[in-house]
């Protein structure tokens, strides 16, 4: 785990860490729904938002505002880890997924197959079933596995062919937080349909381990920074110089790279470099400075994978003398217990208890989870189990085995009820 001095200096980076501004002292175990956010990240977006002056200018604030974008852009690409192809801002990440999908169903040959599976999140599941249909193409949804709460190379490799024109995969479930080997599916496509165009949800794991696009072998990959210790309004996506060349929406005469419509927010860039200063910090801190950004940026990404994977454990197993969630016998774990691709969520259900009462009663004692809904968000994971419901237990590395103690002290009267 990181160490208890280092851990301190984090939490003291991010706002809020121990309280609700409404409610008062709580513990954050809702980073699922948006993670906490860098106190930096909001000092330089308060000082941009009032910057009057756009970019393209001749004068030295548009000057400025331009090297912070450029500044802002090469932070993406470190973090991404993507040498070549447009990295841009949209509204959002579910936004630019739904761009991106719609650009590669309707820019690729005619014709076959548009894969997906029913892990994933109605950002690709809702665009793909919507563009396959307009671009006349079968819809593929490869089912995944709901004792697993995953999805493998194994499921694709079933529905994969030589016809499929497009392709999605989930790198995380936000519901049941198990991760997926996209390299490896990726692999699996590019091997059976070598021109395929593929579209990687990046969401729900850009806050919990590596991103690596040039060694995934992909067209497209989106972010939401809110999620990923930043604020909400923007999210971030890459395309591929191949998935750029398809017809997209741009202003005529701009080249192919061009993705962004309109002026974009200045400190947008700007926070999301502040998100990578920190990554670069804490990697530094916990393994020593490299001197490369990249590389610290994956020091940070290897501690916090094996932070949240102790505070996993001790959540699922107990810590000190407070029993785990596989003690109790009215507690049900969704993707079982034992899961290696568990990436700081845990799911879960309560024998005899309604979800939204076992959310309000963790709020009541300090704790704040969330209710999964068998809705158009979780249906796909949730339904197949035959709940309408469950609890969402979501952690990031900036939270501690004492408030997983916590956690569990509340959760005791619960599972006994």
């Amino acid at each position: 785990m990181i160490s208890a001095d280092l851990h301190r200096d984090i939490r003291n980076r991010f706002m809020h860490t121990d309280s609700c501004p409404f409610t008062g002292e709580r513990v954050f175990f809702e980073n699922a729904g948006g993670a906490l956010t860098l106190a930096s990240v909001v000092e330089r977006a308060t000082e941009l938002l009032g910057v009057p002056d756009n970019q393209g200018r001749d004068n030295p604030a548009s000057h400025a505002l331009v090297s912070i974008i450029e500044q802002g852009r090469a932070d993406m690409r470190a973090f991404l880890g993507c040498a070549a192809g447009p990295v841009f801002i949209g509204e959002s990440g579910t936004e630019l997924l739904f761009r991106l999908v719609r650009t590669a169903c309707l820019g690729a040959p005619a014709g076959g197959q548009v894969v997906g599976t029913t892990l994933e999140h109605p950002a690709t599941a809702s665009a793909r079933r919507h563009w396959a249909a307009v671009a006349g193409r079968e819809l593929i949804n490869v089912p995944h596995n709901d004792a697993t709460g995953g999805v493998t190379v194994d499921d694709y490799a079933r529905y994969v062919t030589a016809d499929t024109r497009v392709a999605t995969i989930i790198q995380a479930s936000p519901v049941t937080g198990i991760g997926v080997d996209v390299e490896a599916i990726a692999g699996l496509i590019r091997e059976r349909s070598p021109d395929c165009y593929i579209v990687i949800d990046g969401i729900q794991h850009a806050a919990h381990g590596h991103v690596d696009i040039d060694a995934y072998g992909i067209d497209g990959y989106v972010i939401s920074p809110y999620k990923v210790f930043s604020r909400h309004n923007y999210g971030i996506a890459w395309a591929s110089d191949r998935l750029s060349e398809l017809p997209h929406d741009q202003l005529y005469g701009t080249p192919p790279s061009q993705w962004e419509l309109g002026t974009r927010d200045t400190s947008a860039y700007a926070c999301w470099s502040e998100v990578v200063n920190y990554l670069d910090w804490l990697g530094a801190s916990v393994a020593g400075d490299t001197g490369d950004r990249r590389r610290n940026i994956g020091q940070a990404a290897d501690a916090i994978a094996a932070h949240e994977h102790a505070l996993t454990e001790a959540m699922l197993h107990g810590t000190g003398n407070l029993p785990g969630l596989v003690d109790m016998e009215a507690v049900t774990v969704i993707g079982g217990v034992e899961n290696p691709h568990r990436e700081g969520l845990v799911c879960l259900t309560v024998d005899g208890q309604a979800a939204p009462d076992v959310v309000t009663h963790l709020n009541n004692e300090g704790v704040r989870t969330h209710t999964r809904k068998a809705d158009h968000y979780s249906a796909n994971v949730l339904t197949p189990l035959g709940l309408d419901a469950a609890v969402r237990v979501s952690m990031c590395h900036y939270n501690s085995v004492d408030e997983v103690a916590q956690f569990l002290d509340a959760m005791r009267p619960i599972a006994r009820a």
